[in-house]
């Protein structure tokens, strides 16, 4: 497998490809962020790490200009903000994941392994999902309640699917981590709370009935009330 190292302190780059070329994978390195969109986008990688602070141009900007060459890949930043919001503007760039400094290098093999599984299984074909008023289409990219057009990232676009495919059950939030983002451990975030709350603003307000609940200590399930 082929990755793309975008990173700037020598010993933090030189410890990861030291680490992922013992795993086999074959490692190209790039010190800042225009030189790192250059390589991304005239070679075809399996998978992307990006630091979020690169001289030259910014991680976010490298994995925004990357998303538009190349829809796919799936692209891991490396970040020292450990904050909700600093995440959530990772994700809405188009990241998949994201990894806090400091971070375990297992951590890391885990969650590339995560990315790369999830590209590389052929998805079943889907059908237009549908819960009250509400509909998804997963072809398409399309949201509509009552008729109006629904604006999603596509991170809340995920969140939705999941939880539409599995209405009337509970999903806890190890399932929500797992098959939303990835993750097979919880990282302490409230950052799937943060996705809730911007889905129900966009699907449950102003609109009846209401169709994403909250079960104190157990998970999330959408349902019409009642």
């Amino acid at each position: 497998m082929k990755i793309l190292l975008v990173e700037d302190e020598p010993s933090v780059a030189a410890f990861l490809h030291q680490g992922l070329t013992e795993q086999d994978y074959t490692v190209d390195l790039a010190a800042d962020g225009l030189l790192g969109l250059r390589r991304a986008q005239s070679t075809q990688y399996d998978c992307l790490i990006l630091d979020q602070m690169l001289p030259g141009l910014s991680g976010l900007e490298v994995c925004r200009q990357v998303r538009a060459h190349d829809p796919g890949v799936p692209i891991l930043i490396l970040t020292a903000l450990g904050e909700t919001d600093d995440k959530i503007r990772g994700l809405d760039a188009g990241a998949d994941d994201y990894l806090v400094k400091p971070f375990a290098f297992e951590e890391l093999l885990a969650r590339l392994r995560a990315l790369v599984r999830r590209r590389t299984e052929a998805p079943a074909p889907k059908a237009v999902l549908h819960l009250a008023d509400l509909t998804l289409d997963p072809a398409a990219k399309r949201v509509e309640r009552a008729g109006q057009a629904v604006q999603l990232t596509a991170r809340e676009f995920s969140l939705l699917e999941y939880l539409l495919r599995n209405q009337g059950r509970v999903v806890s939030r190890a399932d929500l981590l797992e098959h939303v983002w990835d993750i097979s451990f919880d990282t302490g975030s409230n950052v799937i709370d943060v996705y809730i709350n911007f889905l129900r603003k966009k699907i449950d307000k102003g609109f009846e009935p209401k169709l994403i609940h909250t079960l104190v200590g157990m998970g999330y399930v959408m349902k019409t009330e009642g």
